[in-house]
């Protein structure tokens, strides 16, 4: 029964690879004997896949937002997958708890992640899942605003934005070795 599914995915591979290579032999090159797959990307279209945010803050949009208001955006975007408070639900990651000295740790925004821009790129990048980068910049102010009161890293009514990223300290901003300089 092995063999059988590995011929079969075998076939599947090379029946793939056949159409791809129809696919670019069928394409015609241009004048220069280039094969135009796809067109360039302009620097107006690149602005919105280059949202990178380092761990000192810098990248950080503008935009606020308070605990209060992302339990709000966080009640609509969040909560069907994360759980009413953060706890999670079976297969999806628990955002809320933890602790900084549990072998092996939780991976949750209060005992793992190291600095609160690393929460901030992540939600801004890929949350929701359905819909990735579809939140505006105040909602991750405040969506991330409010799993930091979760994890009783900042008050309720904390305003998180750009200039206010610098007074959060994450319980576990020493638990990690930086080695982005090391060549």
């Amino acid at each position: 029964m092995f063999m059988l599914k590995l011929i079969i995915h075998r076939v599947y591979a090379l029946i793939l690879s056949g159409g791809i290579l129809v696919a670019c032999a069928a394409t015609p090159p241009d004048d220069a004997g280039h094969i135009s797959l796809g067109q360039p990307i302009s620097e107006a279209d690149l602005q919105g896949w280059d949202l990178i945010v380092e761990p000192n803050g810098s990248g950080l949009p503008t935009g606020s937002g308070t605990a209060e208001q992302g339990q709000r955006v966080y009640a609509q975007q969040c909560a069907a997958c994360h759980g009413q408070q953060g706890e999670g639900i079976p297969g999806v990651p628990t955002l809320v708890g933890g602790s900084t000295t549990s072998t092996p740790p939780n991976l949750t925004v209060g005992s793992y992640w190291p600095y609160a821009s690393t929460v901030f790129d992540y939600v801004r990048r890929a949350m929701p899942p359905t819909a990735p980068k579809s939140l505006s910049n105040d909602e991750v102010y405040q969506l991330v605003a409010y799993l930091l009161n979760l994890n009783g890293i900042v008050a309720e009514d904390f305003v998180l934005d750009k200039n206010s990223f610098s007074e959060v300290q994450m319980p576990n901003r020493d638990g990690f070795i930086d080695r982005s300089q090391v060549q």
